[in-house]
C-alpha cells in the first residue's frame, strides 16, 4: 500500500510536475516504499518526465528499461529519442537497446518502415558499441551491416555501373563476415552458428568443425544428464535444443566420421542427443552407426566393437516411421545379413517394398529385379517387375531402363491398324464401335490383328502397362507386356476402356468368337492387307 509521501508524489506527478514524475518513475523502476516494481509503469512516468527535459529520466530509461518493455510502449518511436540521448551521454547499453528496437522490432519500427535517417544513425550507434567490444552489438551489426541506405535529396541518383554494384556488395559481405567473426570470437552462439552454416554451404569442413564442434561439445555436456534419463525421443528436448542445434550436432557427427581419426564416443553422443531430440535424420544416422554400415548397406569400419542390430533396428524404424525411405531400405539390408541372428527374408522384402513405395530408387530397382526373377512362381510378377522398373528408370537408373527395354515393349503403331483406321468411315465407326476401338488400340500400342480382336481390355489394363495375353483363345500367340509411357497413351486407353467397361469381351459376349470378329473385320474393311501372321 502506498504511503502518504508516495501519495503526495503521485498527485504532483499527475498534476504535471516534472520532478515528481521523475521521482515516481524512479520508485516504480526499483520498487519499495509501498510501491511495486513495474518497468512499464516506470517507463510511463519517466517518459513524461523526460518530455519536461529531466535529463536523469532518459538516463534511467537508457540504463534500466529493457527492450521488451520499450517495444510494448504505446509509441516506441518517441521512446527511441531517450535511448539515443542516453547513448550520447555515455550509456552503452542504451545504444544497443536502441539498435534492437529499430532494427529487430516486429511492430511499427520493424523492417523497412523505419526512416532512413534513423536507421543510418542506429547503424553508427551500433558501430560505436561494436568497436567498444560489446558482443551483442557486433552480432546485431553483422546482421544489419547493409542497412544504412544512401539518401539523395533533390536530385536523381545516377545509374550505378554493374562493376560498382558488385564491388559494393562484396564490401557489405566483407563487413558482415568481419562483425560476425568478432561476435563469434566474443562467444555469441548465433554468430558461431552463422559462420558454421556458411562453412557448411561452402563445404569447408575444417572451418565448419572449428566453429561448430565447440558448440556441439557444449550442448553435449549441457544435456548429458537429461540424455541418460531418456528412453524415447522427447519433444521437450527437441524444443529446448531447437532445429539449428539439432542440425549442428548431426553435421558435426557426419563430418567427424569422414576424418581419419575421431572420438567414436563423442560422435555417438552427438548422434544420440540429436536422435533423442526427435531429429529423423539423426535417428537414421544413429541407426546406421549402430549397424556399422552406410545407407546402401555396405559395411563400414567405424567406432569400436561389433554392430548392434537391435539398437539399429529401433532407431531405423523410428526414422522410417518419420518418413525416411533410406531407413526402410537400411532395415531391409539388415534383415538380409547372414550374421544377423534374426535374419528374415519376409521382413526384408516387406521393408524393401516400403522403401520402394516411398520413392527409394535402389529399392525400386531391387523390387523389380526380384519380381522378374520370380516371374514363373506367380503370373503377375512380370507386371510388378515392370511397375518397379519404370519407377526406378524415372529416377535415372540406367540398369532399370535397360532391363525394362528387354522385358516390355514400347508403344509403336501397327501398320495394318493404321491402314485400317484410315479406311474406317464415320458410318462404320457408328455401326461397329467395338471394332473401331480395337483398331485404335492396335494403332496406339502396336497390337497384331489377333491381339487386337481378342484382347480383354478389362483384364489387360494394369495402369502402368498393357498385358497382352490371348493364349487361351489363340494358341499361337505369346504373352507380352507393353508399357504405357505417356499421358496421351494413358488418356486414350482409359477412354477406350470405358467403352468395354460393362461388356463381356470373351467369346460369349456381344462380339462373338474369333471367327465372328475376323469375319466382321474383313467385311467392314475388305481392302486392308492381311498380316503375315493372319489365318
Amino acid at each position: 500500500m502506498a504511503k502518504r509521501e508516495d501519495l503526495a508524489i503521485i498527485r504532483a506527478a499527475r498534476a504535471g510536475q516534472g520532478a515528481a514524475q521523475l521521482a515516481l518513475g524512479t520508485r516504480y523502476l526499483f520498487g519499495g516504499n509501498g510501491l511495486p516494481q513495474s518497468f512499464s509503469t516506470a517507463l510511463h512516468w519517466l517518459d513524461r518526465a523526460a518530455q519536461q527535459q529531466e535529463s536523469e529520466a532518459w538516463m534511467l530509461i537508457g540504463s534500466h528499461i529493457p527492450l521488451e518493455v520499450a517495444r510494448a510502449a504505446a509509441d516506441p518511436l518517441a521512446i527511441c529519442v531517450w535511448y539515443e540521448r542516453a547513448f550520447d551521454a555515455g550509456v552503452m547499453q542504451a545504444g544497443l537497446v536502441l539498435a534492437q528496437l529499430v532494427l529487430t522490432g516486429n511492430g511499427q519500427l520493424g523492417g523497412e518502415q523505419v526512416l532512413p535517417g534513423l536507421r543510418a544513425k542506429v547503424i553508427k550507434v551500433l558501430e560505436t558499441a561494436a568497436n567498444a567490444g560489446v558482443a551483442e552489438a557486433q552480432w546485431l551489426l553483422a546482421q544489419h551491416a547493409d542497412s544504412a541506405p544512401a539518401v539523395t535529396v533533390g536530385r536523381q541518383s545516377p545509374a550505378v555501373p554493374v562493376s560498382d554494384t558488385k564491388a559494393e556488395n562484396k564490401t557489405e559481405q566483407d563487413a558482415t563476415l568481419k562483425w560476425t567473426a568478432r561476435a563469434a570470437d566474443a562467444g555469441v552462439m548465433q554468430a558461431q552458428q552463422s559462420l558454421a552454416q556458411l562453412a557448411w554451404e561452402k563445404a569447408d569442413w575444417p572451418v565448419f568443425l572449428e566453429r561448430a564442434l565447440p558448440l556441439a561439445r557444449v550442448l553435449s555436456e549441457q544435456y548429458v544428464d537429461i540424455l541418460a534419463q531418456l528412453n524415447v525421443p522427447s519433444e521437450t528436448l527437441a524444443r529446448q535444443l531447437g532445429e539449428e542445434n539439432l542440425s549442428l550436432l548431426l553435421r558435426c557427427a557426419q563430418i567427424l566420421q569422414t576424418s581419419d581419426a575421431f572420438d567414436a564416443a563423442e560422435v555417438q553422443q552427438f548422434l544420440e542427443l540429436a536422435a533423442y531430440g526427435d531429429d529423423k535424420a539423426a535417428q537414421l544416422a544413429l541407426g546406421l552407426w549402430y549397424a556399422r554400415m552406410n545407407s546402401d548397406g555396405q559395411r563400414l569400419l567405424v567406432g569400436s566393437g561389433s554392430a548392434n542390430y537391435k539398437k539399429a533396428i529401433r532407431w531405423l524404424t523410428l526414422a522410417g516411421e518419420a518418413g525416411l525411405a533410406d531407413a526402410w531400405y537400411a532395415l531391409s539390408r539388415i534383415y538380409l545379413k547372414s550374421e544377423f541372428s534374426q535374419r528374415n527374408l519376409v521382413d526384408m522384402q516387406r521393408h524393401l517394398e516400403h522403401a520402394a513405395e516411398m520413392g527409394h530408387c535402389a529399392a525400386q530397382l531391387e523390387c523389380g529385379l526380384s519380381a522378374w526373377r520370380n516371374r514363373r512362381e506367380q503370373l503377375a510378377n512380370d507386371v510388378r517387375a515392370v511397375y518397379w522398373l519404370q519407377k526406378a528408370a524415372a529416377q535415372g537408373s540406367r540398369e532399370a531402363a535397360d532391363l525394362l527395354d528387354k522385358i516390355a515393349d514400347g508403344a509403336r503403331p501397327a501398320p495394318w491398324a493404321e491402314a485400317a483406321r484410315q479406311q474406317l468411315t464415320r458410318e462404320q465407326v457408328k455401326a461397329h464401335p467395338f471394332l473401331a476401338a480395337r483398331i485404335e488400340l492396335a494403332t496406339l500400342f502396336g497390337l497384331s490383328r489377333p491381339e487386337a480382336l481378342l484382347l480383354d481390355l478389362n483384364q489387360a489394363d494394369c495402369g502402368h502397362c498393357l498385358v497382352v495375353d490371348i493364349r487361351t483363345l489363340y494358341a499361337r500367340s505369346k504373352r507380352r507386356l507393353i508399357q504405357i509411357q505417356t499421358g496421351d497413351e494413358r488418356q486414350a486407353l482409359s477412354r477406350i476402356a470405358r467403352l468395354f467397361e460393362d461388356v463381356d469381351c470373351g467369346p460369349n459376349g456381344p462380339e462373338g468368337n474369333y471367327r465372328q470378329r475376323l469375319y466382321r473385320f474383313k467385311t467392314a474393311l475388305p481392302a486392308v492387307e492381311l498380316e503375315a501372321d493372319a489365318d
